[in-house]
């Protein structure tokens, strides 16, 4: 529980830090509408583009297991700011009950395994459209079936509870760094030195797997500083 409610606090102040005080509403601070359904399920599209699955074109290309979960990790984020949201809307409790409730679901234990195994390709992008039809029902959002079903996909995709945590948390500040560093106006740099920003983090991850978020921001900024002195 202690890892899904770190997660969960730091998506929360990611996404206030990003979109005002008042996200849970819907609205940005810019009084753009916020759709974290239309995250989920354009978020899904992309990761299935991690597979060779147009039958017209690169047909014997491997699949991209890597940037795979990567995207299951930017799925990650916005199925939690809709717990959030959903939580916060419809008087369910606070961060700290919304992670026991995750972490009293079915298939939470499943991840608390560790893993490196993929799934078969045909059954990770089922797996993936049966997530965007969760969030396109027109029903209803069934908010414990629609994690449990992620929790699924991260198990099909290699991962666990462990390196879930860790490639999120690394994603989670590279996020807030983006926005610190002139993202939103298109400053930032993106590409460091010939590789993209994701790739340091994951580097600077590889390299000190027990970093803290408040380090591993230290460094990408140390590293962001020495990149614009060059």
């Amino acid at each position: 529980m202690d890892k899904i409610l770190l997660m969960l606090q730091l998506q929360a102040s990611l996404n206030e830090a990003t979109n005002g005080q008042e996200w849970t509403k819907g609205v940005t601070k810019n009084s753009k509408v916020i759709n974290w359904k239309r995250c989920i399920y354009m978020e899904c599209a992309e990761m299935i583009d991690s597979f060779s699955w147009k039958h017209w074109k690169n047909i014997e290309q491997e699949a991209d297991w890597a940037n795979l979960q990567i995207e299951v990790v930017d799925v990650w984020h916005f199925i939690m700011s809709l717990a959030i949201e959903n939580y916060a809307n419809n008087y369910k409790g606070s961060i700290d009950e919304l992670a026991l409730d995750i972490s009293n679901l079915v298939n939470f234990s499943k991840i608390e395994t560790k893993n490196k195994l993929f799934a078969p390709q045909d059954k990770v992008i089922e797996k993936i459209e049966s997530i965007m039809f969760d969030v396109l029902n027109k029903d209803g959002l069934e908010l414990e079936k629609l994690i449990n079903e992620f929790f699924d996909l991260v198990i099909m995709s290699g991962l666990d509870l462990q390196t879930l945590y860790k490639l999120y948390v690394g994603k989670n500040i590279l996020n807030q760094f983006r926005q610190d560093h002139g993202y939103k106006d298109g400053s930032y740099i993106k590409v460091w030195a010939g590789q993209e920003d994701n790739v340091v983090m994951k580097r600077v991850l590889d390299d000190s797997s027990d970093i803290s978020p408040s380090e591993l921001y230290k460094e990408l900024t140390k590293l962001y500083l020495a990149l614009n002195k060059s």
